[in-house]
């Protein structure tokens, strides 16, 4: 990476403290690299995938709700939601299409850990799995964070209260065997023990320089897409974004993308560039003041239509350079 494109891409997204001093990959994610590729004629929900949702806790039915209904419009072939039976009427009443499952609670509201063995068995059918909007901190959703971390065979996407789990025992995420991603905004970074004094790109890439396994998703503007010592910086979204719910419809989208088999990589990147221009739609629609997350979720499909487009005009170009 050259120092210039570096500081060119720091003074415009992050800060214009120094690049880390060590080789490192920096890009601007652009629409045709988000291209997805057309759907099969012969294919059947299965063919999309089996994602998985654990979420929600007493006062937060909101978060799985959210995370359930942006997997389901991003493509995923069956979404099945696991909730506390507390919150199950509500959480199965406003989801578009999701399978919503009731589990034991705690008295405190949360997914008991007895529900593990039922989790579990789900788990091994699934294709991708998320982890953590609404779950809670307590012993019985760290058990099952734990549970989920060690015993997982599909990618996995670590959201909100399971992030914060992750930060009281960092050591579940170099324990992990399967493709993890890390969603964190900066405060959940923060507690990860990210480090964000030097700037975002040298917090993030010093983050993923010691665990070099997980992807990492520093949500914010100019949301930073990194793994190892590669870090792609994200140019849409805006403000209107700066809302609680935001970052449960980003975790849908690629809980959704990783299901349907895309490489977690390019999933990462195409799940943070298609929430964004979501975003971007509804503000122009809406304003900035008046965007709800679930306005994210109903303007995917312009978003996905826009990245289809590029792939179209991608491959005239290609076409063309081919002919000449």
């Amino acid at each position: 990476m050259k120092k210039t494109d570096a500081a060119r891409y720091a003074a415009k997204y992050f800060d214009d403290t120094a690049p880390p001093d060590v080789d490192f990959s920096l890009t601007e994610t652009e629409a045709s690299d988000c291209a997805l590729p057309a759907r099969e004629m012969r294919s059947h929900k299965y063919s999309y995938g089996r994602a998985l949702v654990i979420a929600g806790s007493r006062g937060f039915s909101g978060a799985p709700v959210l995370t359930a209904n942006a997997c389901e419009r991003s493509g995923a072939g069956l979404t099945q939601l696991f909730v506390p039976e507390g919150i199950y009427p509500v959480a199965a009443a406003r989801c578009d299409g999701a399978v919503v499952t009731p589990l034991p609670e705690t008295a405190e509201g949360g997914i008991a850990a007895s529900a593990l063995p039922e989790l579990l068995a789900q788990l091994e059918k699934a294709k991708a799995c998320a982890i953590g909007p609404g779950l809670g901190t307590g012993e019985d959703a760290t058990a099952l964070v734990r549970a989920v971390l060690r015993q997982a065979v599909c990618p996995l996407v670590l959201d909100a209260d399971a992030l914060t789990v992750c930060a009281r025992e960092p050591s579940l995420l170099d324990a992990c065997r399967v493709p993890l991603i890390l969603t964190p905004h900066e405060g959940e970074f923060k507690r990860l023990g990210g480090d964000l004094s030097q700037g975002r790109l040298a917090g993030a890439l010093g983050f993923t320089a010691a665990h070099p396994d997980p992807i990492l998703i520093l949500k914010g503007f100019g949301t930073l897409v990194c793994r190892g010592r590669d870090a792609a910086v994200n140019p849409t979204g805006g403000p209107a974004m700066a809302k609680g719910g935001a970052g449960d419809v980003l975790c849908g989208i690629l809980t959704a993308l990783l299901a349907q088999g895309f490489d977690p990589w390019f999933s990462a990147r195409c799940a943070v560039y298609l929430h964004g221009l979501a975003g971007d739609l509804a503000a122009a629609e809406l304003g900035e003041y008046a965007l709800t997350p679930s306005d994210l979720i109903r303007y995917l499909p312009q978003a996905l239509q826009r990245v289809a487009e590029s792939r179209g005009a991608r491959q005239d170009a290609d076409r063309e350079d081919r002919q000449r």
